[in-house]
């Protein structure tokens, strides 16, 4: 028996106005909520990415926020950090959430997916075997695995993301193939890293937990000269799961960057990014029957069942450099180049409960073993440039580029071999004492897989995916009151996969490959009226493409012959908003309503036949709050209504809800400062009854979350933080797979952070 990769272990600039836009607001979205109660004057100072600057002043009409602290420590950002967003948030026709540093710092959060919770809207899906696990999104009903983007770059390979080296995330709604290529459905998520500033600062933090949760992070930023800084990031992490027996996670990276030329026309950054994780990883409960009716639900029980093997591991790599370089013409025109070079690893042995070898009634349940073993490998480079000027009176700020992108993945899972016994029949007692099977009611977890592993298999995929593209993007103001945003994206998409899918190179039969070209157009056009200078309204038209292979062979489309000759789903998005910002620019108030339809919809039919079927649609609203109620309250709300559509007949679906959608979900976060020293935090999440699978027979249950916080300053160099997670202890599933599992959400978690600053 061969066991392969053990485990390692304000003055308001207009108050009276806020009563009239709150009304434009509630009554932009009242037919849906009805529904669901059933500078410098350079160039780049007008770059999001110098405006993010610590000690940068922002002036953005009549937003002045001068002071370090104003800055880092505020809820609310202006400008988005994409440079295709060509106007400020507030005068962009588009629901952008930006989840700002501080944000990330209150609510405890320590990776992505922790991060997203504070964004309605969003819930997540699962992978499994072929369809690998990392972060999954789900952003307005649609996925948006591929859909995830570092410093405007795509960021494909599946991955467990971090943020010990995130200053902000941005979240956009709705179709943006304009903005992004490929995919974006239902929207995207861009990860802003941390870059050197214009001073010396060192901050250390370390956090101790419950289910022996240790962090450690560093973050230090050092001037060589006047116009030349570097910065470091460091993380380790290591931590039980709260609520699961045998589960763990443990990673570690660094990041390095420097900054050359500050204040010059010719500026450059390098970067380098490292992370490496090793986890025990959790497939959840197995599905059972509810009441003996076709629908499905989680097992019920004690939600700290774990059913993998102590064998179970999980390990990957994430390593990538990135250059940017950035030059002014003049006051007016700004050339930039960015580049990055990337290669990881995921390579994981884990164990799914699974319900298929025989009737979870009997008392036992399946384990079914999945495996990949791959690397990913590319690169993508963008070149744009940004300009403004004026024609016929009217003001353009304006920008086109060229994206071109490579990525090679190579994957070859492990082979397992077993007794013909345990690859059929129903689950019993004989096959739990050899360790196929194992107990509903009390699964053990320290049992190792029976079977013997081996990395000589000879089946493998790769998949290379070539991208070009060329985009233009404009804001034209007519005046103080209209102005017009337009966009439009030409992407060349090709994609191939060949491998062997048995017997290797010795069974030609077994040989196979596939192909995918396609080219698209995308367009975005939004119209916006100022009826005063705080406040916009908004009508706004976009669309978006998911050609086959999308996802590079890291995701759920993987090419096949099922797939390989299907068309693009094209989808196209209309929007109409509003958004106002109150007591000097430090409150921010949006509205939005929306219909998204997606056509040729990729379903497998009646007949088991993975086709273009018909036509899924999104409607929905958005509401949020974001900033300073008052000077010393921070809030951080938003609110996402989705009815969600299947309208193709042929896969017997019609009429259903899309998976992994909820029609409400609530996303609320406050923090109130009693003094300069003290604050009071809290959160409530709220995520209504989602579906697993398309024919909506597979479900789980809404539930509500509740965190708190509580912070406390000795002085400028020293503070503590203390989190309280799931402070119920709420037993809930965060992630549900349409067949065999769902997956169970960490319970209550006690973080304490001590934290130096210098």
């Amino acid at each position: 028996m061969v066991h392969l990769a053990p485990r390692f272990h304000y003055k308001s600039s207009g108050s009276r106005f806020l009563a009239s836009a709150m009304g434009v607001a509630l009554s932009t979205v009242s037919i849906p909520l009805a529904h669901a109660a059933n500078d410098s004057g350079r160039l780049q100072d007008e770059n999001p990415e110098s405006l993010a600057d610590d000690d940068e002043v922002m002036s953005l009409d009549a937003i002045a926020i001068s002071t370090e602290d104003e800055v880092k420590n505020n809820y609310k950002v202006d400008r988005s950090a994409n440079r295709r967003y060509t106007a400020p948030l507030r005068d962009t026709p588009k629901t952008v959430t930006v989840i700002s540093e501080q944000v990330i710092k209150d609510t405890g959060s320590l990776n992505l997916v922790d991060t997203l919770r504070t964004v309605s809207g969003i819930t997540f899906g699962a992978g499994e075997g072929g369809n690998p696990a990392g972060d999954r999104p789900v952003i307005r009903g649609f996925n948006s695995e591929s859909d995830m983007f570092i410093d405007g770059l795509r960021d494909v390979a599946s991955q467990t993301r971090e943020v010990f080296n995130t200053e902000g995330i941005e979240v956009s709604k709705g179709p943006g193939s304009a903005f992004v290529g490929s995919g974006s459905t239902g929207g995207a998520i861009n990860m802003i890293t941390k870059t050197p500033k214009q001073r010396n600062f060192a901050d250390a933090s370390w956090t101790w937990g419950t289910d022996q949760t240790r962090r450690y992070t560093f973050d230090g930023n050092y001037m060589f000269t006047d116009q030349i800084a570097g910065r470091l990031n460091l993380m380790k992490h290591d931590a039980n799961v709260a609520g699961r027996t045998g589960v763990s996670v443990s990673r570690w990276g660094f990041a390095p960057s420097l900054t050359i030329g500050f204040d010059t026309p010719t500026r450059l950054t390098l970067a380098y990014y490292h992370l490496r994780t090793d986890d025990v990883p959790d497939y959840g409960v197995p599905l059972t029957d509810k009441n003996g009716t076709a629908k499905r639900r989680p097992v019920t029980g004690s939600h700290d069942r774990f059913y993998g093997y102590s064998s179970d591991f999980r390990k990957s790599t994430t390593d990538y450099g990135y250059v940017k370089f950035e030059h002014d013409f003049n006051e007016n025109l700004t050339f930039t180049n960015s580049f990055r070079q990337v290669r990881t690893t995921l390579n994981y042995i884990v164990t799914t409960p699974d319900d298929s070898k025989g009737n979870i009634s009997n008392g036992y349940v399946y384990r079914s073993p999945k495996s990949r073993d791959s690397t990913s490998k590319g690169w993508v480079n963008q070149s744009d440039l940004r300009a403004r000027f004026n024609t016929f009176g009217i003001d353009h700020t304006a920008i086109v580029g060229l994206e071109f992108s490579y990525e090679d993945v190579h994957n070859r899972p492990y082979a397992f071999s077993s007794t013909g016994a345990s690859s059929s029949g129903a689950c019993n007692a004989t096959y739990a004492s050899q360790g196929w099977c194992t107990s509903l009611s009390d699964p053990d977890y320290k049992q190792e897989y029976p079977g013997t592993i081996s990395r000589e298999n000879p089946a493998y995929t790769d998949t290379d995916t070539k991208t070009s593209a060329v985009f233009a993007f404009d804001t034209l103001k007519f005046n103080e009151q209209w102005s017009l945003n337009l966009g439009i994206r030409y992407d060349d998409f090709d994609t191939k996969s060949s491998g062997y899918s048995t017997g290797g190179r010795s069974s030609p039969a077994g040989n196979f490959k596939y192909k995918n070209d396609t080219h698209f157009w995308s367009y975005q056009a939004g119209l916006v009226f100022k009826p005063l200078p705080n406040g916009s309204v908004y009508a706004a038209f976009s669309t978006s493409s998911n050609p086959v292979g999308e996802t590079s062979g890291e995701g759920s489309d993987g090419l096949s012959v099922a797939n390989n000759d299907l068309k693009r789903e094209k989808s196209r998005n209309w929007e109409f908003g509003t958004k106002w910002d109150f007591f000097d620019d430090r409150l921010g108030l949006n509205a939005a309503v929306f219909r998204t339809m997606k056509d040729n919809t990729r379903q497998t039919d009646q007949a088991g036949v993975t086709r273009n079927l018909g036509t899924s649609e999104v409607k929905g609203a958005e509401l949020g709050v974001t900033g300073k109620i008052t000077r010393n309250w921070d809030a951080f709300v938003n609110y996402t209504y989705l009815d969600s559509d299947i309208k193709s007949k042929a896969t017997g679906n019609e009429g259903n809800r899309l998976p992994n959608t909820a029609v409400n979900t609530i996303s609320a976060w406050s923090t109130y400062h009693i003094t300069q020293d003290l604050s009071f935090g809290g959160g409530a999440y709220y995520v209504g009854r989602r579906y697993g699978d398309a024919a909506n027979t597979i479900e789980v249950s809404p539930y509500w979350r509740y965190d708190l916080m509580a912070g406390y300053r000795v002085n400028k160099h020293l503070d503590f933080q203390v989190n309280g997670q799931n402070i119920t202890n709420k037993r809930y599933y965060d992630q549900v797979y349409p067949a065999h599992m769902a997956h169970v959400a960490a319970g209550r978690t006690i973080l304490i952070s001590t934290n130096l600053h210098y």
